[in-house]
């Protein structure tokens, strides 16, 4: 079988830097590109001395359009914005994508499922089969449960990121919402200020913190009366979502136009 060969975008970064290690040690891959911003100071260096491994002979560059079109795969880790424009040129070509970006306002997020009605598309918030997994777990834990447990999530992250709260809560939040029979954006509380009175027996509370290097845990507590059970799941590096998207882009080449997300994947 024939590598699969990938574009990483956003390689400059700590994802990206990830990607490209495991990429380049994977022999069922084949790293064709990899992308930054146009004014990054890093382009046209090596992109293994930016990954810590031997030289690769693939300088860092910015034309997103000959990235795509020497791969099969794009896989991207950078910002909405960016994001968006990285999937018209996978679209224009006919590749496919994997994308891990968060932070998506709703249009953002519509013109997302548009592209996919044009390519293969694997996106998810959270690339870890461990999040993946815990997902299908609070959705089940919330149904069989029944209103009777109150549902709190919390997730911690580095000082660094930028949106909050996280995608991966969110996610978690959806699925609790679903198992409730109910959707997040109606029932959903996003941190507590002030006299706010009792709480409801619908709302989902969700807090975000940030400090220090956390790569991200996440807990989604289920509190009924005389006892309730924590799920959380801890990331300690950043290699479970690496080899989850490299697992995602291998997955995705040869699929149908449409949008799948990890549970498609590992299914």
């Amino acid at each position: 079988m024939n590598p699969v060969r990938i574009a990483i975008a956003g390689a400059a970064g700590r994802m990206g830097r990830m990607l490209l290690r495991l990429a380049a040690a994977d022999p069922t891959l084949w790293l064709a590109a990899a992308l930054e911003r146009p004014e990054h100071p890093d382009l046209g260096q090596d992109v293994g001395v930016l990954a810590g491994v031997p030289m690769l002979g693939i300088a860092l560059g910015s034309d997103v359009a000959a990235a795509v079109a020497v791969s099969d795969v794009l896989i991207d880790f950078t910002a909405p914005e960016a994001t968006l424009a990285h999937l018209e040129a996978v679209a224009s070509a006919g590749r496919a994508a994997v994308v891990g970006t968060t932070g998506f306002s709703a249009g953002q997020q519509h013109s997302v499922e548009q592209f996919a009605q044009r390519i293969a598309c694997v996106q998810a918030s959270n690339m870890s089969v461990g999040i993946t997994l815990l997902t299908e777990l609070v959705e089940q834990a919330v149904r069989q449960l029944g209103p009777a447990f109150d549902i709190e999530l919390s997730e911690i992250h580095h000082r660094q990121k930028k949106d909050a709260p996280s995608g991966t809560a969110l996610t978690l939040g959806r699925a609790a919402a679903r198992g409730r029979g109910v959707d997040l954006e109606d029932v959903g509380l996003f941190g507590r200020k002030g006299l706010v009175g009792e709480r409801t027996p619908t709302e989902i509370g969700v807090l975000a913190l940030r400090g220090g290097d956390v790569v991200g845990d996440h807990t989604v507590f289920l509190l009924g009366p005389g006892e309730r059970l924590e799920l959380t799941h801890r990331a300690q590096s950043r290699d479970c979502f690496a080899s989850g998207a490299l697992r995602a882009a291998t997955w995705v080449r040869k699929r149908p136009v449409g949008l799948y997300s990890m549970r498609d994947v590992l299914a």
